[in-house]
């Protein structure tokens, strides 16, 4: 009876590390599909670091703030793989995949904030992590995205505008 209750222990040790890996990875890989499939549908709109058009001669007809913000929590297996990350050095893969999701994330949320905008000029990221105390893991990061969405007159050259206002 007493090795029955230590082999349940052991597999139940080995279990949950097992059952929160091929979670997060399935939850991982679905929120990156989502992502991939969002973005193709954004390719016409670009999203620029540039605070002025690409093309000045459109005519502005709309600008207006775009935001979009998310938190992304990393899962529990890989908290575990990075805390032995920082035993042993070297770079922490689970948090750069953390961060890449919650850039991608954000800055779709803030197209689709203002879905109608031809551009999006002088985007901007903000990260902070989000974690219990000084000493502890990250445990989330928060990524806001932020920018002008700029709607243009359709068909008017500024030559155009001007002379019909």
């Amino acid at each position: 009876m007493e090795l029955f209750v230590v082999l349940l222990n052991l597999a139940a040790i080995i279990a949950l590390p097992v059952l929160g890996f091929v979670c997060g990875s399935v939850a991982e890989s679905r929120h990156y599909r989502s992502i991939r499939e969002r973005e193709s549908r954004w390719l016409d709109k670009p999203a620029l670091t540039c605070r002025t058009p690409l093309d000045d001669s459109r005519t502005v007809a709309r600008a207006e703030m775009a935001v979009g913000s998310v938190v992304v929590s990393v899962d529990y297996f890989k908290r575990i793989l990075a805390q032995l990350r920082l035993f042993f050095g070297g770079e922490l893969g689970a948090y750069a995949s953390l961060v890449d999701r919650g850039k991608r994330e954000a800055i779709l949320r803030m197209r689709e904030a203002c879905p109608n905008a031809d551009a999006y000029l002088n985007v901007r990221l903000q990260t902070s992590s989000l974690s219990r105390g000084e000493r502890q893991m990250l445990g989330s990061v928060e990524v806001v995205a932020y920018g002008t969405a700029v709607t243009y007159a359709h068909g008017l050259h500024p030559e155009e505008a001007r002379e019909d206002g």
